[in-house]
């Protein structure tokens, strides 16, 4: 076994690889970004290492092994893993890649050879075709619409478009193009026909280089959003035992079709209203998956030290009939993005952090810390949240308790909608399926976060915390005590506070913590009581009913959180109802960015005329496209942005005016602006 690995990656991969190395008694080298220094991998690992250029600097990464004396490379997942260069220069470098080799890789990364190879071991592939021997539009006609685009290169659902009819494919092509071009250095496209009601189910391998390959059980994966997994689960709902064996020896034969070493998963897409299909593959990972938690649970096994141990050449330690699964997994991802704006990534600074302690049969796998930056450099995945029981039903009911005790504050988080997601009727009853997410988006959104950005009782906790903090502010002159108090009638305090483009006065008189007033959109006063209990707690009672929340602030925004809910709120003395965050900002024409990243693309200049919906630019984060369109017709007067400029949340990118050409000729302009 070796004595020291580099970790050639970062968050919570890195530390999960960390820990094993650690239990193991192997030295752990990490390597950090320039954007990740002081990051919390590169902190516990017992030796970390710059990297000037990135993660994706292979020179830097070898050379890092060399200066720290690492006998290997754990690659984690994304970055280098699937990278046949870099396990070539690790090769050369005499230092051993944790992974398939090489040729392997290639086989498997290029889903049209894939396809072609395991179609020769006898295993169901998707009907379709690829470039560069087919007429891809032609391809699309023959199959049938709808039909799915995908990059050959990659993975990760980074480009993959669903088309439903001819006239989207040609913009569908071109998206789909430029997208696999920027994330994986390759523009080769493949079109498949779209499977119904799709189920989205993967197999997990291992493989000695002793020509030993045993699986480790199925994965259901079918709660996506755009293509990316949300919430996986081992064993499937699913599958009955005679289509789980068929799909297991399917994915056997993929892997020994590339004479495959180490941990992969076998892809399959399965028909859901087909009940017994064995599937088709769609492609395999080369690598350690997001998700490996759920199969770790259920078979007791580490996955990262059966790479390691296959990586030093050793024989796999367990046999195919010494693996047994045991009790039910589910694993939710934490991402740093909006349900409520598509899904779109976010960040910010982490103020406030809560993650679960104490939950019977509950992991995290996490590497987030107080004062971290979340940013547009990485993936939005900031952790995972896995819990395991004897059943499915108590496996969903132990992650759920565990999501209503994790709390981040500072960047908007998906937590809510995961836990609005494990409660749907559909997923509790295992009726799962890759287009469910997009079909129950409204009631999901609904559940999550209620019709209000600003439910009543945040409102006056915000209030009483607002007014707490002027109380703490006051100096030793009790004249200066904001609690109302005056000759007669105590005089109430004026809060606006503004949240997802909602406003919401509060008024509050008396001391928070000694009992106050609170009256909420001129309604009448209740008495309300402002606690403290933990560091960054608040502890509100309100007609009798305590509530607790996190609180922290951050600048003039106070973010509340509780039960896996978070609320950012931007406040300020009452005044003007105009003047106030986000005021102007509906109907204004002031075109603004839906998430922080880079301006892509600028479709239009400052004076074109522009209808209605029309494209204005693309913004991207993370490899993900978003194309931002004409609020209404008019003429583009402002387009302070240019195509390769970073951007921030809600940065203006345009301002469209009214257009004179508009109207109906018979009334001047400044009657539609009016």
């Amino acid at each position: 076994m070796f004595d020291t690995v580099l970790v050639a990656n970062r968050g919570e991969i890195a530390l999960r690889v960390i820990r094993t190395l650690r239990r193991l008694g192997i030295r752990s080298v990490a390597v950090y970004s320039d954007a990740d220094a002081g990051a919390r991998h590169a902190r516990e690992a017992d030796l970390a290492v710059r990297l000037p250029g990135g993660y994706l600097d292979i020179d830097q990464v070898v050379a890092a092994t060399t200066a720290t004396g690492a006998q290997a490379v754990h690659p984690g997942y994304g970055f280098l893993a699937e990278n046949t260069a870099f396990a070539r220069r690790c090769a050369a470098a005499g230092v051993v890649f944790v992974g398939p080799p090489p040729e392997a890789v290639e086989a498997m990364g290029d889903k049209i050879r894939a396809k072609a190879t395991v179609a020769d071991a006898g295993v169901p592939v998707v009907p379709g075709g690829a470039e560069p021997g087919d007429d891809l539009a032609e391809t699309a006609r023959s199959i049938g619409f709808p039909v799915l685009v995908k990059p050959s290169a990659g993975g990760g659902g980074k480009g993959m478009l669903v088309v439903r009819s001819p006239e989207e494919l040609p913009a569908a092509l071109e998206s789909a193009r430029r997208t696999a071009a920027a994330a994986f250095g390759d523009g080769t496209l493949l079109v498949e026909k779209l499977v119904g009601d799709p189920r989205h189910i993967e197999i997990q391998v291992m493989a000695d280089a002793h020509g030993a390959v045993v699986h480790l059980g199925e994965r259901e994966c079918s709660l996506q959003r755009r293509h990316q997994k949300v919430v996986e689960e081992a064993p499937s709902p699913l599958l009955d035992e005679p289509t789980r064996r068929r799909m297991a020896d399917a994915a056997i034969k993929a892997a020994r079709s590339v004479g495959y070493v180490g941990a992969g998963t076998v892809e399959f897409i399965v028909p859901g209203d087909q009940p017994g299909h064995p599937g088709y593959f769609i492609e395999m990972n080369t690598r350690l998956q997001v998700e490996h938690p759920v199969t770790e649970l259920v078979t007791g096994l580490d996955l990262v030290e059966l790479q390691l141990r296959v990586a030093a050449g050793e024989p796999l330690p367990v046999t195919q009939d010494e693996i047994v699964t045991r009790g039910h997994a589910v694993e939710a991802r934490v991402y740093a993005e909006d349900p409520r704006r598509d899904f779109l990534p976010t960040g910010g600074r982490v103020i406030a952090l809560r993650e679960p302690e104490g939950h019977d049969g509950v992991r995290v796998d996490s590497a987030l810390q107080e004062g971290a930056v979340v940013g547009s450099d990485y993936d939005p995945m900031l952790s995972k949240v896995i819990a395991w029981a004897p059943d499915r039903a108590g496996a969903l009911r132990r992650l759920d308790a565990a999501l209503r005790d994790t709390t981040v504050l500072g960047v908007t988080t998906n937590i809510a909608f995961l836990r609005a997601l494990l409660a749907d009727p559909a997923v509790a009853a295992g009726a799962l399926g890759t287009g469910l997410i997009e079909r129950r988006l409204d009631a999901l959104l609904e559940a999550a976060y209620g019709a209000e950005a600003l439910p009543v009782g945040v409102r006056a906790a915000a209030g009483l915390v607002l007014q707490d903090g002027l109380a703490a502010a006051a100096g030793d002159d009790p004249w200066d005590v904001p609690d109302g108090w005056r000759l007669g009638e105590p005089a109430w305090t004026r809060w606006l506070l503004a949240a997802r483009g909602e406003t919401a006065e509060v008024a509050v008189r008396g001391l928070p913590r000694s009992g106050a007033e609170v009256a909420v959109d001129g309604g009448p006063p209740v008495t309300a009581l402002l606690g403290r209990g933990p560091e960054g707690e608040a502890r509100v009672t309100l007609d009798g009913v305590t509530s607790r929340f996190a609180c922290a602030r951050d600048g003039e925004t106070v973010w509340l959180g509780r039960d896996g809910r978070s609320w950012a709120i931007t406040p300020h003395v009452a005044g003007d109802p105009d003047d106030r965050p986000g005021a102007g900002r509906a109907g204004d024409g002031v075109v603004r960015s839906p998430m922080p990243g880079t301006v892509l693309l600028v479709k239009v200049a400052a004076g074109d005329r522009v209808a209605e919906g029309q494209p204005l630019l693309v913004v991207e984060a993370m490899k993900m496209e978003h194309t931002v369109t004409a609020p209404a017709a008019g003429v583009v007067a402002e387009l302070p942005v240019r195509a390769g400029q970073p951007v921030d949340m809600d940065a203006v990118l345009a301002v469209v005016r009214d257009d004179p050409a508009a109207g109906d000729g018979d009334e001047p302009a400044e009657r539609e602006e009016a």
